[in-house]
């Protein structure tokens, strides 16, 4: 939500101008900041208190802002994640000074990579701390911006009070123009403490740019695949950002085009729709079928290694991609390169493409997921894929899940049906653990009408043990499925392929808590399961208002890899 003022919406009314020479007692630079987030159309804010960040807390007991606190500042981001992927605003996130920021560097990488629109704000040392000296300020950093840059999309500087709404301003515009990401705002704690008689911040501009696909190359674009005779399209996590998951499908009807989801984009097109390839990346039955195609359109995704069959994937055809990131055109294949957001893309293709009739693409569809089941039944992963068949089950529709990164969670990115566009989220775009179970706090704060679903193994769930207190606190309806194998389990499996099994394996076991016992000690109930029992487990934690644990002591094997 922005507010965007031309014209004579400039000129002041007598109430503005009443209430600006008059703005009310006691307000710091803090006030400012949040000010200016309730004038952008914020409504929650995440975070972590922190000395230096105080001017911002104090300004929270008089705004209108809501305010979740997590116990980890890491953990914080990902909530702010979750909450901006699901709601397609930018999330704010209140971190303080040095190790407090510093803390988050990996939630903030996961939101860059997933395009996940975070408006992080920070506090800095006093003023006269800055310039690289070292002057022995707690939490100082020589330049503690540079620790930021290579992570977030943008980084925006406020040196004085009447900076601060212009900075966040730019921040929230850059966190939310196509690609979404992470932004990066700094402001030193005297400049937040001080009093000001800046007036309250009412009038905002702060409207993201659209980006539009080049007409000459939709053009283009519409005519390969409308004289395509083996058309196919790969559609990535950026048919979610944009909302284009019903052009995506119109398209593909037209066209007749089989469709493969990437990881990211889980939910793009209908799981069982008869073009649907559904999500079998990492399969060479469909890395073949997506090599033959003659044109093959990719929708926003870069092709990435879990993308591309660990950079195994060799297209023979000619290849039409779409991204609303520009460092991404053509960083992995030769294309024809179309800097756009998906959904203006997709609607501009949709206006010149030629209808053609499926022929075959059905029928070849079916071979292949055919054969994609045949070699899975060879390896005997029975107890996989029927515990991901008993998630789904008791998993409401609309119910978002989000999945750590953990060896069923790995089946699900492949195997799962999200059913529904932005349902179903992981930490796959950097990879790092212990995204699952704050990810799906802040999805609960987000839409407080569905339960939220977490599924994590024991290693990622040891990252998020603190934030029972936070589920607990704020009563939110979030089940958090615990499988405990011991360990590290994928890792394991990991070290035998690499260097042959060990006699023991003491750094990837895990000698854990009781987890139930744990959860219960934060207030949160908590269900031993058996594969047998999960889903009668799940159905009810997932029935029940506020937290709840479920925990099934199980060991999972992945399916074999088939690439080279």
């Amino acid at each position: 939500m922005t507010h965007d003022h031309h014209g004579p919406e400039l000129l002041p009314t007598p109430a503005q101008t009443a209430a600006a020479l008059d703005p009310p007692a006691g307000r710091r630079g803090g006030d400012l900041v949040l000010e200016t987030l309730s004038g952008l159309g914020a409504t929650t804010v995440f975070g972590l208190p922190g000395q230096h960040a105080l001017g911002l807390f104090d300004a929270l007991r008089r705004s209108d802002l809501r305010y979740v606190g997590l116990r980890v500042e890491n953990n914080a981001g990902f909530a702010a994640d979750a909450y901006g992927r699901l709601t397609g605003e930018a999330a704010p996130l209140l971190l303080s000074t040095g190790p407090g920021a510093l803390t988050s560097l990996a939630a903030l990488q996961e939101a860059a990579a997933a395009s996940a629109p975070v408006l992080a704000i920070a506090s800095q040392v006093p003023a006269a701390g800055l310039g690289g000296g070292r002057h022995g300020y707690l939490h100082e950093l020589p330049d503690q911006q540079a620790s930021f840059r290579d992570v977030v999309k943008s980084v925006h500087l406020a040196r004085t009070q009447s900076q601060i709404p212009s900075a966040i301003a730019a921040a929230w515009e850059s966190a939310l123009t196509a690609p979404h990401g992470p932004v990066w705002v700094e402001i030193p704690q005297d400049v937040l403490l001080a009093p000001t008689s800046i007036p309250e911040v009412t009038g905002l501009d702060a409207t993201p740019e659209e980006v539009y696909p080049r007409p000459e190359l939709t053009a283009v674009a519409a005519d390969l695949l409308s004289r395509a005779e083996r058309p196919a399209i790969i559609a990535g996590g950026g048919v979610i950002r944009s909302d284009a998951s019903g052009k995506l499908k119109a398209l593909a009807e037209r066209l007749g085009a089989p469709v493969v989801t990437t990881y990211g984009g889980k939910g793009a097109f209908p799981w069982n729709h008869e073009l649907s390839l559904q999500s079998w990346m990492e399969d060479q039955h469909v890395t073949e079928f997506l090599q033959d195609a003659d044109v093959l359109l990719v929708v926003g995704s870069g092709l990435g290694e879990l993308s591309s069959q660990y950079h195994t994937f060799r297209p023979r055809g000619r290849v039409i991609q779409i991204e609303a990131d520009p460092g991404k055109l053509e960083s992995n294949h030769p294309a024809l390169g179309i800097h756009a957001d998906a959904r203006l893309a997709l609607g501009a293709l949709l206006e010149t493409v030629r209808a053609r009739p499926a022929g075959s693409a059905p029928e070849r569809v079916r071979e292949v997921l055919a054969a994609v089941r045949a070699r899975l039944a060879e390896q005997e992963l029975t107890l996989e894929q029927e515990l991901l068949a008993t998630i789904r089950a008791a998993l409401p529709n609309a119910a978002p899940s989000f999945w750590d990164m953990t060896i069923l969670g790995y089946w699900a990115w492949a195997a799962f049906d999200a059913r529904r566009p932005n349902t179903m989220h992981s930490a796959q775009g950097a990879g790092g653990l212990g995204y699952a179970f704050p990810a799906a706090l802040g999805a609960a704060v987000a839409d407080p009408g569905h339960p939220v679903l977490a599924v994590s193994g024991d290693g990622g769930a040891l990252y998020s043990i603190a934030e029972l207190a936070t589920a607990r606190q704020y009563d939110l309806n979030v089940t958090w499925l615990i499988v405990d194998d011991g360990g590290y389990g994928i890792l394991r499996t990991y070290l035998a392929d690499a260097f042959g099994e060990p006699a023991g394996e003491p750094s990837m076991d895990l000698p854990g808590p009781d987890f139930v016992a744990l959860a219960e000690s934060f207030g949160v109930p908590a269900t031993r399961a058996t594969p047998d029992t999960l889903g009668a487990a799940l159905t009810e934690s997932l029935a029940r208002p506020g937290p709840s644990v479920v925990v099934l002591p199980a060991r999972l094997r992945m399916f074999a890899p088939t690439h080279g």
